[in-house]
């Protein structure tokens, strides 16, 4: 299997935890680079910052226009498409990437995935399923890829990992109503969740969202934990 490549962002002082940022369809690694600075990490947190780019793969609904994603994505209605093309290729990819951390000294449970769109339902598809306990995932404007199939698709080690998501009310590309049920789905199989919801946010990232997450990696997460 061939590596993603990756722009890495390393602190000052040996990392304690590492974050596997994704970013979403058809944008690319340094989507994201600048959020390490924008999170204002205390310097007690020094955090490895890992940014994989997706490969170039043929989007269905875009004509089989190549584009950087994570899975392949054949309609507008997320609760029809039951496969997502590529979609076991990307983890066992992701996968490649946590083992790195591991094996460069970080432990399990403080490797962290995160992402945005594409980029967080994979986060959360990948974590959850994951046959070790990591240290928490960290899912923005994303829907779900488990349709509803959590009770078999899930690793029982990742119960009761942290959980970070987040939705723009004013979303257009995926509704925040996806987002609800995806969440409401989780709550109802015991999650740890932090739901946050941003009335007025868009298919984006706004800065009460970076500021939340920030409190939520010191505070509400293993990090916070020493």
């Amino acid at each position: 299997m061939t590596q993603l490549e990756c722009i890495e962002i390393n602190p000052s002082a040996n990392p304690v935890a590492s974050i596997i940022w994704m970013h979403g369809l058809g944008a690319d690694a340094d989507d994201f680079v600048e959020v390490p600075q924008e999170l204002h990490l205390p310097a007690s947190l020094p955090i490895r910052f890992i940014f994989p780019q997706a490969p170039a793969l043929p989007i269905t609904i875009n004509n089989g226009m190549r584009m950087q994603a994570w899975y392949d994505i054949q309609t507008t209605s997320f609760e029809a498409q039951k496969h997502w093309e590529g979609l076991e290729e990307t983890e066992q990819s992701i996968k490649q990437l946590i083992q790195q951390e591991i094996t460069r000294g970080i432990k399990t449970q403080r490797v962290y995935l995160a992402g945005f769109s594409q980029g967080g339902a994979t986060a959360l598809y990948v974590g959850l399923r994951h046959e070790k306990t990591l240290g928490g995932i960290i899912a923005l404007s994303c829907h779900s890829l488990f349709q509803n199939a959590l009770d078999y698709e899930i690793n029982p080690n990742n119960q009761n990992t942290p959980i970070f998501l987040a939705h723009g009310g004013a979303d257009t590309l995926i509704p925040l109503s996806i987002a609800e049920a995806m969440c409401d789905d989780l709550f109802s199989h015991e999650y740890n969740v932090e739901w946050h919801l941003y009335p007025e946010m868009p298919h984006s990232v706004c800065e009460e969202e970076i500021q939340d997450i920030r409190s939520w990696l010191i505070t509400g997460s293993p990090l916070s934990r020493g």
